[in-house]
């Protein structure tokens, strides 16, 4: 199914929005706010003060770096298997099929991290990174779908419908979930046992809602090209192809450099955030999952204002606004006090204002700069991939400077750095968007 001028019938729509509410459950719950807050309990001393050191393979990591090391391979084996999926999804006309491959595979890492606990580091470092790559590699084939079932016009608001399905999703079992750890006692367990049911869960509730989505998604068809070369090779072949084809497509080259710093901030500050939370600000479990459930609430209003502004004044102004907005985040986040419940509740409202409109607007507005295409899955390979390399840098400077410093103030400041590039490269991408528009 190529790129489509009429936006596809209401069940369709439903049914692909429907996976964001399936699969949103693994960035609330494993990556947000009830497993981070677990893995720290598991490999912590609960004193803010202390640097807590775990051995691993043999070698002694500061906890929290060791844990974003581990994301940051996730994403560097997503980055690198991307392209032969989508490959193999193009040639095969198989992308439902590996859409749901990955959506298993995602569930299942969730759903092993309930035997997760002090004595097996290492099952719990492993399954966070198959939830991790099931879920990340399920997204670009998703993604791809966007502009497949949405006229340009509607594609902003359906991509905006999309992101706000998955937040209230996850917060229906994220309250269930608080519910399990903060009130265990009502069902005869205690807050240790209430995180592992959780996680659990989460794994039935991606697997059941995610297969109701894809029984609604249509096939696509088997890419019409010339046979030559190996299938596995023929996604970075397919990697080449769109980057000569970015090179003719000045806005687009401009907004994915863009795009590559500025999300490189939000997705480090989105998975970094929960443990910053929990050991550096010493905010406790309840409190966090409370902050969590308000950024999710607040960014349901956000991403639909947000794509009403783009609608006003423009995509690439409204992500400007945003990322600027980002920017002053780092560095009231980089100031906030140890115990200060009250101004991290503050600091969570603005980020889930900011986090659900920046990324709704930014797939909407890459799939409406895209070139009309059949092979929609490569075009969202090299979105994919260029987002994935930008969360394995930012993810490793991130512990990197965490190991160096002792402290993960500075890793927070120094994310101040991608979005001030992301947005130099929003302002040249506007600026050439204006002046093709006046030469045409």
């Amino acid at each position: 199914m190529a790129t489509t001028n009429i936006t596809a019938p209401k069940p369709v729509v439903r049914a692909w929005t429907m996976y964001d509410w399936a699969n949103s459950v693994y960035n609330l719950v494993i990556s947000s706010t009830i497993f981070p807050a677990y893995y720290e309990s598991m490999t912590g001393d609960g004193d803010p003060l202390t640097q807590d050191v775990v051995t691993f393979l043999g070698m002694r990591f500061d906890n929290v770096a060791l844990y974003n090391y581990t994301l940051s391979l996730s994403f560097l084996i997503v980055a690198i298997c991307s392209p032969i999926l989508s490959s193999i999804a193009d040639y095969k006309g198989v992308k439902k099929g590996m859409l749901r491959f990955f959506m298993i595979l995602g569930s299942i890492g969730c759903s092993l991290l309930f035997f997760y606990g002090k004595e097996n580091l290492g099952l719990g470092l492993g399954c966070t990174m198959l939830a991790c790559f099931g879920y990340w590699s399920s997204i670009v084939f998703y993604n791809s779908y966007l502009p497949e079932i949405a006229a340009p016009e509607d594609r902003d608001r359906i991509s905006a419908r999309g992101f706000s399905m998955g937040y209230i999703g996850s917060v229906i079992l994220q309250i269930f979930s608080l519910i399990l750890i903060m009130q265990g006692s009502l069902f005869g367990i205690d807050g240790g046992q209430g995180s592992r049911i959780s996680f659990l869960l989460v794994g039935l509730w991606w697997f059941g809602f995610g297969n109701w989505s894809l029984s609604k998604l249509p096939k696509t068809p088997v890419s019409e090209r010339p046979p030559g070369g190996h299938l596995l090779l023929h996604g970075y072949q397919e990697l080449g192809k769109v980057w000569k084809q970015l090179r003719e497509m000045s806005v687009l080259k401009r907004f994915l450099g863009s795009y590559f710093f500025y999300n490189m901030g939000v997705q480090t500050v989105m998975l970094a955030a929960p443990l910053f939370a929990s050991s550096e600000l010493d905010i406790p479990q309840g409190n966090l999952i409370i902050a969590i459930l308000l950024i999710q609430l607040v960014a349901i209003v956000g991403a639909f204002l947000i794509s009403r502004l783009s609608e006003k004044i423009g995509n690439i102004p409204a992500i400007m606004a945003c990322v600027v907005f980002w920017i002053f985040l780092c560095f009231f986040g980089y100031h906030l006090p140890v115990g200060n419940v009250n101004m991290f509740y503050v600091l969570a409202t603005c980020v889930g204002f900011v986090m659900g409109g920046i990324q709704a607007l930014s797939r909407s507005t890459y799939s409406k700069l895209m070139p009309a295409t059949k092979d929609t899955a490569s075009f969202f390979s090299f979105f994919d991939v260029s987002e994935k390399l930008g969360i394995v840098i930012g993810l490793f400077l991130f512990g990197s400077l965490t190991e160096w410093t002792g402290s993960q103030r500075m890793s927070v400041l120094s994310c101040m750095t991608f979005f001030i590039f992301g947005l130099i490269l929003l302002l040249f991408t506007l600026k050439r968007m204006r002046h093709e528009a006046t030469h045409h």
